[in-house]
């Protein structure tokens, strides 16, 4: 069992697989509420185990497609944990987990700040990725 949890422990989540994939984005909206590297689960593989009460969303505006969720509490970016669908994003940085997973693309690099260097060979998107 994986598991994932926001900075205060109030949303606590687990997974039953390792997630699909692994990207990074650098759009500003992720880059500002500190949620730029993310991994894609499949909704029948996670369930949120704490705290679904505490879970606030902010509402994507095109370009981006996905609502961000996060913790009321102490803010804690989350990903899209109350998605609908059947794979989301969720933010790397709350499993609580080591995972076996490489990041796999950069997503939004026309929105990367200059100071920020790539350091990895995974492939590179100006927006949304084309699978």
């Amino acid at each position: 069992m994986i598991k994932g949890s926001c900075c205060c422990g109030a949303v606590q989540f687990e997974l039953t697989e390792t997630p699909s994939m692994m990207g990074t984005c650098h759009c500003s909206r992720c880059r500002k509420v500190g949620a730029s590297t993310l991994v894609f689960v499949k909704s029948e593989n996670f369930r949120i185990t704490q705290g679904r009460d505490q879970i606030s969303t902010f509402k994507a505006e095109p370009p981006y497609k996905y609502d961000r969720c996060f913790c009321s509490v102490c803010g804690s970016a989350l990903g899209e944990v109350l998605s609908e669908g059947e794979s989301f994003p969720v933010v790397a940085n709350c499993i609580d987990s080591d995972l076996e997973i490489e990041n796999q693309f950069h997503e939004f690099v026309s929105e990367k700040p200059c100071w920020l260097k790539i350091g990895d060979s995974a492939k590179q998107f100006a927006e949304h990725p084309k699978f």
